[in-house]
This record gives C-alpha cells, structure tokens and sequence, in this order.
C-alpha cells in the first residue's frame, strides 16, 4: 500500500503553505515522526518499542549500553525481533551510538519516553485529562513559557466537565449524579492547583493581554464547577425525599437498584425465569355507578345515537385573522431623529455617554446596541431592511467607534460604561492605541468570582 501524500488530502489547488494551522505542524516533523516509529504497526509492535525504549532510558548512571548488555536485558524477547526493534529506533533518530559501539538515547527519544511515561502514570487516576493538562501547565509556567494554547486546552476540559456534572443532574438518576460527584472530588485538588496557577500568571503586571483574557474565563469556569458541589446535593435532597422505603426492612428502592445493577446478565435472566408469567383472569368486578353508566348507555336511545355517530361537525367559516401587533419603535424613531443631528453641516462627534444615557438603565442598553449594529456597518452593501424605522436608522452616514477603556457615568442607574465617538463619517479622530489590561485588577476580579459563596 502505497504512502498518502499531504498533498493528496488538501482540496484541489490548496497547498499546505497556503493552510496556516498546518505551519506548527509541519515545524515539528522530526518529534512527530518520532512518534509515528513509536506508534506505527501493530499493537504488538508498539508494545516493544515502548519497552525498549523506556528500559534503555531507565538507567541514568551508565545510560550506555553495549550490544551484549541489551541482549542480556532484554533475554526474553526474540533475539531477531529485538535487532529489528533496534535498527528501527535508531534509524528514525531515537537511539543513536557512538562510536565506541554503544546504544544510548537521543535527546528526542529521551523527550519522547518522558512524555509518555508522564501519561502512563496519570493513567490509574479517575480522570487523568485534567491532571496531565494541569501539570503541564504547571511545568510550562515554572520556565515562563506558557501559551494561550495550553490555557486553552485546560479551558476546554474544565467546561467539558461542567457539562458533564449538568447534565448529569438534569438527567435526575442517583447513580449518574453520585458517580459525578465522585468525579468532581477526584478533580477538586487539580482544580485548586490551577487556581494557584492562574494566580501567579495574572500577578505578573507585564503578563501578555491574550493570556489574561483566557486566564480570567479559565477562573470562572473553576467558579463554576466550584458551585456544582451544592447543586449535587440539592439533587441528592430530592431524589432522598422520594425514595421508597420496602416495609419496615430498612431496604430502599436505591438499594434494590444498586444491588440490581452489581448482577450480570444471567443472573438478571436467572432471577426474571418464572417471575414473568401471564397474568390470570380475573372476574369483572364493577360498583353501583360502572353498572348504571352502562344501562344507560343500553337503555337511551339519545346515548346509543351519540355513541354512534361519527360524523364531522358542520362546516364553518374560519375566524378572520387580527392584525398582527406593531412593534412599539418610538424609542428608536426618537433616538434616530438625535443621531441625524450629528450628520448636519457643522456638527461635531458626540460622547457615547451623553447619547446613550437617559431613561434609565433599559432605555440605555437599548441604544448601545443599536449603535453596536450600526458599527457593524449593516448599511452598507444593501444588507439592510428597503423601508422601516430600522431600515432608515441603519442607513445613517454615521461612524461609530468604541474603545476598551470605560468613563465613569454614576447617574440614571448607569456606573459606567464604554468609551467611545459617534459622528459623521469621516469626521471622527484617528484611534489611539489602545491600552494594555491591568493584571493586578484582573487579579482582583478572579479572586472576587472565586470567593462568591453562591
């Protein structure tokens, strides 16, 4: 079978310069090559190349082994099998010898065995993903090298477990919610060593803008799993109160059904054999008032007609539709008329605060979105409604600029919001560079989201 090129799985007239995401990729060949040896055939073969490979980079005092070393080691695989093991490890860069004859490890077969004998010891933990991410986080931090990716990747987990334990208490089964609650105790010390990880990142002041930003969401994913204890046991609370109790045995249904769920299959089939069987017949039993429905039903003939007739019910005329209720756009309409202004020969940029602020805080957040959209620039292009008050609104000749920075309002149920312009276009100043996140305050907002008792 003849080896896929990278050129074959791209689409026709792609070429893999042209695909970004694969440039990180193609920079590692050697270390994935490395791991294509490893991995490569099958599960037989993989099994003694790991071998090999870990028991060569065991030893560190004399981390050089000589042919006849390697065949006493290893006395108990095939001689032949383990020559060609060897060639293949040091024809693919991971054993190299020297010229005095002796095997040792590469420096990438020696990354290659710590990487995976890093994996192999998370593999007897519950849930060995948050560990491993977590301890590599931990590592990349203690040599200041910690990527937005690698926050990324413990983001990713954290919020998959937060599914996980949602669903698991929607599903209302006690045994999905234990075995989830169980799962959250095994992860609680990996939880807590991230939060001291991310404490240490954010209280650098010079720390990157794009790692704070992951840093803080990775924060209130930990504050949410944080609260999913108390929700468990709200659960636990409810099913407790409808549980079933078998006389005065002491034995619940939950007991019942964790006692059902240890048996295999054919004990289940064991016990069902002579407990379903076809239920007897029974003698009709019925009261005063079943008897009387009956007779009556036997002797009016007013009954037995309607009992009978199955016949649609006369035509009718269908109800008139009423029209359809008109969206209340006076709020829009005026805000629209106080944006025109700003299109007038003459007429300076106006602050964000003093067009958005009035009314209260609903009125206000209505008219920061609308300007939103119209920053979008949904007018132009003939992307926006022909007629209407929301078509003409869109259609303004306005600029909207928003900058990261907020202004003090304290009034009208309004503390703060976004800085920024609203003008004509073409009449608003060149943007400024916009400022750098303080950490120490993003410090601070992790910290008050992680102590939030609810």
């Amino acid at each position: 079978m003849s080896e896929v090129r990278l050129e074959e799985l791209l689409a026709p007239g792609v070429a893999a310069d042209d695909v970004p995401e694969l440039a990180p990729l193609l920079g590692a060949r050697p270390l994935l090559s490395a791991f294509s040896t490893l991995f490569h055939g099958s599960e037989a073969e993989v099994l003694m190349r790991l071998l090999v490979l870990r028991e060569i980079g065991r030893e560190t005092d004399a981390p050089r082994w000589g042919p006849e070393q390697l065949r006493q080691r290893f006395a108990f695989l095939d001689p032949v099998k383990l020559e060609t093991v060897l060639r293949r490890l040091r024809g693919n860069g991971l054993l190299e010898i020297g010229d005095d004859n002796l095997y040792a490890l590469s420096d990438l077969g020696r990354n290659a065995v710590a990487a995976i004998a890093m994996l192999v010891s998370f593999s007897a933990e519950d849930d060995l993903e948050l560990g491993f991410l977590t301890t590599q986080l931990a590592g990349l931090q203690a040599v200041g090298s910690v990527t937005p990716e690698a926050l990324g990747h413990l983001l990713g987990k954290l919020n998959d477990l937060a599914w996980h334990f949602e669903d698991a208490i929607a599903s209302g089964s006690e045994f999905r919610i234990t075995d989830a609650r169980r799962r959250l105790s095994a992860n609680t010390r990996w939880i807590e060593r991230g939060t001291e990880i991310l404490r240490e990142l954010l209280a650098d002041p010079e720390v990157p803008f794009d790692l704070a930003r992951v840093a803080q969401r990775i924060g209130l994913a930990q504050s949410r799993l944080a609260r999913v204890d108390a929700a468990f046991q709200r659960a636990l609370n409810k099913i407790e109160a409808q549980r079933v109790t078998l006389g005065g045995s002491g034995i619940s249904s939950s007991d019942v059904a964790s006692w059902l769920r240890r048996l295999d299959v054919r004990q289940l089939a064991a016990l069902a054999d002579g407990a379903l069987a076809p239920a007897p017949e029974l003698t009709l039993l019925a009261g005063g008032h079943e008897l009387l429905d009956r007779a009556e039903l036997a002797l009016s003939d007013e009954a037995r007609q309607i009992e009978a007739d199955t016949a649609l019910p006369p035509a009718e005329d269908a109800p008139s539709n009423r029209a359809p209720e008109q969206e209340d756009l006076r709020l829009l309409q005026h805000f629209s008329q106080r944006l025109a202004r700003l299109t007038e020969a003459g007429s300076t940029p106006a602050a964000l605060a003093s067009l958005v602020a009035g009314g209260g805080f609903p009125a206000a957040s209505y008219r920061l979105s609308l300007l939103a959209l119209l920053a979008d620039g949904g007018g132009e292009g003939g992307a926006t409604p022909a007629d209407g008050p929301i078509g003409e609104f869109m259609r303004l000749p306005l600029e909207v600029r928003f900058e990261a920075t907020t202004v003090k309002v304290g009034e009208d149920e309004i503390a703060t919001m976004s800085t920024g312009m609203v003008g004509a276009k073409g009449s608003l100043p060149a943007a400024e560079a916009l400022p750098v996140l303080d950490a120490q305050e993003a410090l601070a907002a992790l910290d008050d989201t992680l102590s939030d008792p609810a």
